[in-house]
């Protein structure tokens, strides 16, 4: 699109309903775009990236995402009290709400991404294997019905045969998803689920899954441009997942056919185009023994679609926005193909060497090595502060080259050169699968993490040099001060007997 029709776009100043990384990313869009943004955020979001980056902002309500993030009528009052014309959900939160949605557009919003409609079908996971049926699309066995009594659902968990993973209906990211491994647990897990879907969603509806033990987690990034033309924009890789999250995500994946390929992404189209979806969508498939099924439909923007943008030179957030201004419309030869591979790793603060215990606190010194085919998102900085109140994804590492095993080893370099001081971090953890033998070879499976990584990794052993040079600068730090107020200012914490790391 040429730079004289952006005075043209219906959106002139747009609110974010997000936080973190996703914030800041959708600032960026904006600014290229020429779009004033408003950030709607909490108590807790003061003074982070996106607050400091964004035009407006307005806060929204207290730290729990209940009072900020969830709250359907504080984001849109928020976003009218600032004259915003759109509103952009991110990922997570109400971004997969069809209420939201709808309450955006009866309030004379424009909401960034596919209708209610569309989310009401395919967002809800049950109205979507409906829908999946109907359009012939392989599933896993399991049950969808409305009777949500523990004792109904004990039976079918029964009646499918264990293991049986139960699922929250109106949600993704792995929160409301609990495995029953037999009878005796099935209450217990069926319950948890049950209030984890409703805390996260607002709604306790869950349904059964039979659980596949060697099954690759491919999803394919669908998109609905202005006149409604569906198009697939290739697979990512999402098998390494620990505890139902993903952790490094992959585009393309290495273990598709061609012809594998092709039926998965007609499949994906087919369904996003029976449900008349718009804007940027994924199709989630599980993979095992040359089969392919049905996993859900995420009706968002996916944390890792930078990958995607990496292998195929698109930007999805622009798209969403100027899809949502009626202005962006495929050409038959965009998108077709795909160069080279892009891997993300998610960086979170927590401990490598304790099991990924998450890690609070004030960020101290924080680098990321700029170069070539390298890209960081990241919504915090040096001085910001990690809360207990989200997730504790600090940034996303992504990097591009010409060959999945370039790829990897650029990402290794990377994450070697990365420093984060404050807090712990899973950079090692990163590192130690990111060098596995089988997911160098591209053979992992969502058991990965559990077959491999079930016990905290093993701190790296320090020579007799090094601890002796470690014990010194200890000893010359934890002199005590000459005053209260050291040379280095009053309330100076001494960084080896406080709590910070770099990893």
């Amino acid at each position: 699109m040429k730079k004289s029709d952006l005075s043209n776009l219906a959106i002139k100043r747009l609110a974010i309903a997000n936080r973190g990384e996703v914030a800041v990313r959708i600032i960026k869009a904006c600014e290229e775009l020429g779009i004033e943004t408003v950030l709607l955020h909490s108590d807790a979001d003061i003074n982070s990236r996106a607050y400091r980056m964004a035009d407006h902002k307005v806060c929204i309500g207290g730290s729990l995402p209940a009072e900020s993030y969830l709250n359907i009528k504080s984001n849109v009052h928020g976003a009218l009290a600032k004259n915003a014309d759109a509103i952009h959900p991110g990922f997570g939160f109400l971004s997969e709400n069809a209420d939201f949605a709808q309450a955006c557009t009866e309030a004379g919003l424009i909401f960034v991404g596919p209708s209610a409609d569309a989310i009401r079908s395919l967002g809800d996971k049950v109205h979507c294997k409906e829908l999946a049926k109907k359009c012939g699309i392989p599933l896993v066995p399991g049950y969808e019905g409305e009777d949500q009594s523990v004792e109904k659902l004990s039976q079918e968990a029964e009646r499918i045969g264990y293991p049986v993973i139960v699922k929250a209906a109106a949600g993704g990211g792995g929160r409301g998803m609990k495995l029953i491994t037999n009878l005796a647990d099935a209450r217990e897990r069926i319950e948890s689920a049950q209030r984890e879907s409703l805390s996260a969603f607002g709604s306790a509806k869950v349904f059964l899954e039979k659980y596949l033990d060697r099954a690759k987690h491919i999803e394919f990034q669908v998109f609905g441009d202005s006149v409604g033309k569906v198009r697939h924009l290739f697979e990512r890789e999402c098998s390494v997942q620990r505890r139902h999250q993903k952790i490094i995500e992959e585009a393309t994946s290495p273990s598709l056919t061609p012809e594998l390929r092709r039926k998965m992404g007609e499949a994906a189209i087919l369904i996003a185009q029976t449900a008349g979806y718009r804007s940027a969508g994924t199709v989630e498939f599980l993979f095992q023994d040359n089969e392919f099924y049905l996993l859900e439909v995420n009706t968002r923007l996916q944390v890792e679609h930078p990958v995607t943008e990496m292998v195929l030179g698109i930007d999805l957030v622009k798209a969403q926005i100027l899809n949502a201004c009626k202005n962006f419309i495929f050409s038959e030869d965009q998108y077709k193909s795909f160069q080279g591979h892009s891997i993300e790793c998610r960086v979170y603060a927590e401990n490598s060497y304790a099991g990924g215990m998450p890690s609070t606190g004030k960020l101290g010194h924080v680098y990321f090595p700029e170069g070539p085919g390298r890209r960081f998102e990241y919504g915090f900085e040096e001085g910001d502060v990690i809360t207990s109140f989200y997730d504790p994804m600090i940034a996303k590492v992504i990097v591009w080259d010409e060959s999945r095993p370039r790829a990897i080893q650029k990402m290794i370099e990377v994450l070697n050169q990365s420093i984060i001081f404050g807090v712990h971090t899973n950079i090692p953890y990163l590192k130690a699968i990111l060098s596995h033998p089988e997911f160098i070879a591209g053979t992992m499976t969502t058991q990965f993490i559990g077959k491999y990584f079930a016990e905290p990794i093993k701190p790296p052993t320090r020579s007799t040099e090094m601890n002796a040079f470690i014990e010194e600068i200890k000893k010359a730090m934890t002199k005590p001060p000459v005053s209260k107020t050291s040379s280095m200012g009053e309330g100076y914490q001494n960084p080896w007997t406080e709590y910070w790391r770099i990893c």
